[in-house]
């Protein structure tokens, strides 16, 4: 007797994102090496980025092995993204106490509500509010995203034998079904307490594949689990836009401390390798650019803070305009895509706390006393080397200087310096110095 072929477990808990996107498709491609009869993709989720879910519907499309998409367990979700997969997959099933919808695409970089209209009198109209030039060209954009979003989930109940016109409803009317409902409306076709529950429904079902069809043997199908490795925990890190924004804004200091002591190495490897990182992650992600721009300009006003005397209009600007560009830096509304504002305005403070830091040390460098260089050769004590008309030669701190002076001088006298005229410094002997200093 040939043995059962196994059944492969996916699990998908969160915000749907590139790191999901890549757990599902390699998912999939280890399911069809390891020679499983069928996938079940286990889902609580409350949407996710458009491009991640598309991305997991056409691996799910384009699969050899058959896929199930499980919402579970009692209590968990397939909202917005959550629900495309589920018409996309071969076999929907929920458990009790379950629910999906609420399908309708996220407005992107508008989260203002639709108003109701005014009847009070003097209000305006409704024909008068949509004549406002800044209205229409917004709602059309919603239309075609609304539009876009239910043809596309139409095709997919299309392709699937699903309910279409609950499946536009979810997305044009953002409506949710509990797991009983969905079953009753034929928008999914189990409802299974657990995994074997399932399998044991499943079993015989046919189902056609791209230039075949399968009959499923699940009653008694062994079952092994796929769980995200590194790769996938790695990716889900720097896809965070929190963490990607505290490792651009260490990047970024990093590299200006290597610029300001070029040499000590740590600061730029340190700081190149975590903007990079922040960047690949950023590319991944729905980024505002001009958020982005906002925060870099913000970083740049606070270091400039510590260099020029702009009397705190430079470092508050700086601060404004990273609070600015950090709010809009990701540009949707998607639950696990926010940047807490907690974690904005402590980054803020910390930064100009640390511009502040610098900007001390180096008034408090400003104010010390000149300890080498030019300034400390006049009054400067030295010892002739050489005699010549006029002058001569003296060493001063180590150093050989041409000297001039109003009498004879004679070698291993003592000399003051009293001026500095280029590189020749005018000197008197020692026991004339008191009193001459200009």
């Amino acid at each position: 007797m040939a043995a059962v072929a196994p059944v492969a477990a996916l699990t998908s808990e969160g915000a749907i994102g590139p790191a999901t996107a890549d757990y599902i498709s390699r998912g999939l491609v280890h399911a069809e090496r390891e020679g499983a009869q069928l996938v079940i993709l286990r889902i609580d989720t409350p949407g996710g980025l458009d491009t991640s879910m598309r991305t997991i519907i056409k691996a799910i499309l384009g699969s050899p092995v058959p896929v199930v998409t499980y919402v579970a367990p009692s209590g968990a979700r397939a909202a917005s993204a959550g629900t495309y997969i589920l018409y996309a997959s071969h076999i929907a099933a929920m458990a009790p106490g379950t629910n999906l919808g609420a399908a309708t695409p996220v407005r992107i970089g508008d989260t203002s509500e639709p108003k109701e209209p005014d009847d009070r009198p003097g209000a305006p109209t409704s024909s008068s509010r949509d004549n406002k030039p800044d209205k229409p060209s917004t709602q059309a954009m919603t239309r075609k995203q609304v539009n876009d979003a239910a043809a596309y989930i139409r095709g997919l109940a299309q392709l699937r034998g699903r309910n279409m016109d609950w499946a536009e409803q979810a997305v044009r009317e953002a409506v949710s079904l509990s797991a009983q409902d969905a079953l009753r409306l034929h928008v999914v076709d189990y409802v299974a307490a657990d995994l074997r529950d399932l399998l044991q429904q499943a079993h015989g079902r046919k189902l056609a594949l791209p230039g075949r069809t399968v009959t499923l043997d699940t009653a008694q199908a062994p079952v092994f689990d796929y769980r995200p490795d590194w790769r996938v925990s790695l990716l889900a890190a720097i896809t965070d836009p929190s963490l990607a924004l505290i490792l651009m804004t260490i990047g970024i200091y990093g590299l200006i401390f290597e610029f300001m002591n070029p040499g000590i190495g740590v600061p730029g490897v340190l700081g190149a390798i975590c903007l990079l990182v922040a960047l690949y992650g950023l590319q991944l992600l729905p980024v505002n650019y001009a958020g982005l721009g906002l925060i870099l300009l913000g970083i740049g006003f606070m270091v400039a803070e510590a260099f020029l005397p702009s009397f705190g209009v430079l470092g508050i600007g700086g601060v404004a305009a990273f609070i600015f560009g950090a709010v809009i830096l990701i540009d949707t509304d998607l639950p696990g895509f926010g940047i807490p504002t907690a974690l904005i305005a402590f980054i803020a403070l910390l930064s100009a706390a640390l511009i502040a830091a610098l900007a001390g040390v180096a008034l408090k460098t400003r104010r010390r006393a000149v300890a080498s260089g030019a300034g400390l050769l006049i009054g400067a004590q030295a010892e002739v080397v050489d005699v010549a008309s006029g002058g001569g030669w003296v060493r001063i701190e180590g150093e050989l200087w041409r000297v001039a002076c109003t009498e004879p001088l004679r070698r291993g006298q003592k000399v003051r310096v009293l001026a500095r005229d280029g590189l020749l410094l005018r000197v008197t002997p020692q026991d004339d110095f008191q009193g001459r200093l200009p």
